[in-house]
């Protein structure tokens, strides 16, 4: 079940570390439960100031540039998701006795209704919508939230009118819970990513491990079948029941055969759906889609409106998303692209050119996540004519993939574009598939994206 109000704010001191969108929905919530909130931030902005504007009002004392902790004793500290727990005012707070949790599970405690929860390394927003326009096709009452950018204090009131909590959460979220349970937890893969805050792969594994830790007997486990590998390798057990899925794997309790998705689940036996009649596309896809229609059974949905919805479900932008085609030359952008496991994903998606010829001319680059780049050389060379990079990570990228294919440094995305253009002939495909994070160059994954249409946007025009 739910958190079901497990806190009682009234008269508490609170403190909220960090006021993104996720730390002044925490802020709010608590000023709304009666505590008596401080929120600090490290960061001094003008648009952060206007952001923080109202919570003044709720009588939130914000202080922002703050180089430490406030004076004083604290009930209860609430982290955003985007504070590492290597700070040293997490030291401080722990060696004051203070309770430290996130906004996920501060949220969850003020829930009141059952919840779906999401993670995994790529796929977990696409799985998230498909889940949360499955439930709703299906009737149900539900809300997306969580790390799709609408954080769960801001929508945990609305919870009482909800049948079920849609959630995607991430390792960062899942650090600081404590008693968060998801009544049915999902996990799309596991592959390396956020090196640079979780050190190593295994720590990384066990961050996403959490979202069973309070699971019970007869909650539910559905897990792609090598993250389910790597999760028991990491000494991840689910204490729920589990249900595997995968794209590749014939001995998974949901399985791909050509394009068929075959159940072996008890009472539940048989093919289930045609992917090639669904608007997604590529093996990731089909998994996200495997992920979901399990989600529908335990939840005991009627079958063919949970296949109607996955068969209608529209591709979100920024992955995979064909832009145009222009000469022939066809231009996807998978901006959301910021792991070496969604690059690959991306390039076999691609149609091949006659032949298997490589067709494809990849842009890649951005701020480096502390990954390996060496081991998507075999596949860069069956698939990709010439990569050009950008960003943070242009040069590693280069040392990475030279061997595999021809590599070229470019000062930005616009000029990125207009090279691969340049050299593309018909029937291949410029794609925007970064394997790194944005915020070298761009104020997120949807920014990038958008300047790469817009570049586009200028060649149709030229």
């Amino acid at each position: 079940m739910a958190g079901l109000n497990m806190g009682n704010y009234e008269g508490k001191r609170v403190l909220v570390i960090g006021l993104g969108v996720s730390g002044r929905a925490a802020a709010d919530l608590l000023a709304r439960r009666g505590a008596r909130v401080v929120a600090i931030d490290s960061a001094d902005s003008a648009e952060l100031r206007a952001a923080v504007a109202s919570l003044g009002s709720q009588g939130v004392s914000t202080r922002l540039g703050a180089s430490g902790l406030p004076e004083g004793h604290f009930d209860l500290a609430v982290t955003s998701p985007g504070i590492p727990s290597s700070l040293p005012w997490f030291d401080a707070l722990c060696a004051a006795g203070i309770p430290v949790i996130g906004e996920l599970e501060l949220g969850y405690r003020e829930s009141l209704c059952l919840s779906v929860a999401i993670t995994g390394t790529d796929g977990k927003t696409t799985t998230t919508r498909l889940v949360e326009h499955m439930l709703k096709h299906c009737h149900k009452r539900t809300i997306a939230a969580g790390n799709v950018g609408v954080p769960i204090c801001s929508v945990a009131d609305q919870t009482k009118e909800l049948d079920i909590l849609t959630l995607e959460v991430s390792s960062f979220q899942l650090e600081t819970t404590e008693f968060f349970r998801p009544s049915v937890a999902v996990v799309t893969n596991l592959a390396p990513d956020h090196l640079d805050r979780h050190r190593t792969m295994e720590a990384y594994i066990q961050a996403k491990g959490r979202i069973f830790r309070n699971q019970q007997l007869f909650d539910w486990a559905i897990i792609q079948s090598d993250a389910l590998t790597k999760l028991r390798a990491a000494g991840v057990e689910a204490p729920s029941k589990v249900i595997s899925y995968s794209a590749t794997d014939p001995r998974a309790d949901i399985y791909m055969d050509r394009s068929l998705l075959i159940s072996r689940l008890g009472g539940w036996e048989g093919p289930l759906l045609d992917f090639d009649k669904c608007r997604l596309a590529g093996p990731h896809n089909a998994e996200n889609c495997m992920a979901a229609l399990a989600v529908g059974r335990v939840l005991r949905l009627p079958l063919e409106q949970t296949l109607e919805a996955v068969r209608s479900f529209a591709p979100l932008p920024h992955r995979c998303e064909p832009v145009a085609q222009i000469g022939g030359i066809i231009y996807v952008n998978d901006s959301k692209s910021t792991t070496m496991h969604s690059l690959l994903a991306a390039l076999r998606s691609v149609s091949a050119a006659p032949g298997g010829r490589p067709n494809v001319w990849l842009i890649a680059g951005g701020k480096d996540k502390g990954l390996e780049y060496h081991d998507a050389g075999p596949l860069i060379s069956q698939r990709v004519r010439g990569a050009y990079l950008i960003g943070e990570t242009r040069e590693r990228l280069r040392s990475a993939w030279s061997l595999f294919t021809p590599c070229a440094l470019s000062g930005s995305l616009l000029e990125a574009v207009r090279e691969a253009a340049r050299r593309a002939e018909p029937g291949d495909v410029v794609l925007l598939s970064p394997a790194c994070s944005s915020f070298d160059q761009f104020q997120d994954y949807q920014h990038r994206g958008d300047t790469f249409r817009q570049a586009v946007a200028q060649l149709a025009a030229g």
